[in-house]
């Protein structure tokens, strides 16, 4: 099961996902100077990034707005991208956050699960209703795919809906996660993860010891980190037993080779890939350690 393959990979290489939300402004000039289409220069940055960061990284993750902006040269560096991850190995989410019903939905998973663009995860909006989320369950089932439905995010207009409180007390986000749940527990694997896993983002420490511990069986995207303001100690609740959730950073790590005290500007230009990595390391170890510490 794929899921399986996701907590052997945390387990290999650690829960490190890195976010190829590639926008043209994230490259070096230098480099993306050499190209007349930017995407064109967006696919082969991503593929240095790949190429650098594939022995500390659990997966990638692929935020599609940033492809569709670039128009159709962007959609076909997006299908480029995700291929060239998968032809080494590892695994693409797809993050589109689809939320539709009934036969749009079934083609959206079409879309996202075979030809062109076909990844390993989806990233899913529950927010519709459950029923947009059972069109997607017989490619989980069948093909070996997987879903990450929004559980709780963390943006400030997170409370505007998930955090409503229901007859029971329960919010909104809470019953979320107790159907995704429920939709999950036919497809638990081997690992004891579901296909069925839920994006939950990396604030609130005790909301997350809440939901980790209803949802044993629940693999976790947990974006925020880097950028977003998220820290390795943040994201300990998320884990169950050192597994189940992947870190996603996105902008820490292309960004890397702005940042990085070490090099001057055209060095790190010049690699900014191997920038990436370092920052994609350091995340990773960072993590560990606070794994650690946690069980000690």
């Amino acid at each position: 099961m794929i899921m399986d393959k996701l907590a052997e990979a945390v387990a290999a290489r650690g829960p490190v996902c890195v976010g190829l939300d590639t926008s043209p402004e994230y490259l070096p000039p230098s480099f993306g100077a050499g190209f007349e289409d930017p995407a064109e220069a967006v696919f082969q940055f991503n593929r240095r990034i790949v190429d650098a960061t594939v022995q500390v990284c659990a997966c990638y993750k692929l935020q599609i707005a940033y492809y569709e902006a670039l128009g159709l040269s962007g959609m076909r560096a997006y299908a480029q991208t995700l291929q060239y991850v998968r032809a080494r190995d590892r695994l693409a989410i797809a993050d589109v956050k689809r939320g539709d019903i009934a036969a749009t939905a079934g083609m959206y998973a079409a879309a996202h699960f075979s030809g062109d663009f076909e990844a390993d995860f989806v990233t899913l909006s529950p927010y519709m209703g459950m029923d947009s989320i059972e069109p997607w369950l017989p490619w989980v089932r069948e093909h070996d795919k997987g879903l990450f439905v929004l559980i709780r995010t963390s943006n400030p207009g997170a409370t505007d809906i998930q955090y409503l409180e229901g007859q029971s007390g329960e919010r909104v986000y809470t019953q979320v996660a107790r159907r995704v749940a429920d939709l999950g527990l036919p497809f638990v694997g081997e690992q004891g993860f579901s296909g069925v896993g839920g994006v939950v983002g990396c604030t609130h420490a005790e909301e997350a010891r809440d939901l980790r511990a209803l949802l044993s069986h629940t693999f976790f995207l947990v974006p925020g980190y880097g950028a977003q303001g998220g820290t390795a100690r943040d994201t300990v609740p998320y884990f169950e037993n050192g597994n189940g959730a992947v870190v996603n950073a996105s902008r820490s790590i292309l960004l890397a080779w702005r940042s990085d005290a070490g090099h001057d500007e055209e060095w790190r230009a010049a690699h900014f890939e191997e920038c990436a990595a370092a920052e994609a390391q350091r995340m990773r170890d960072d993590i560990r350690e606070a794994l650690s510490r946690e069980d000690a």
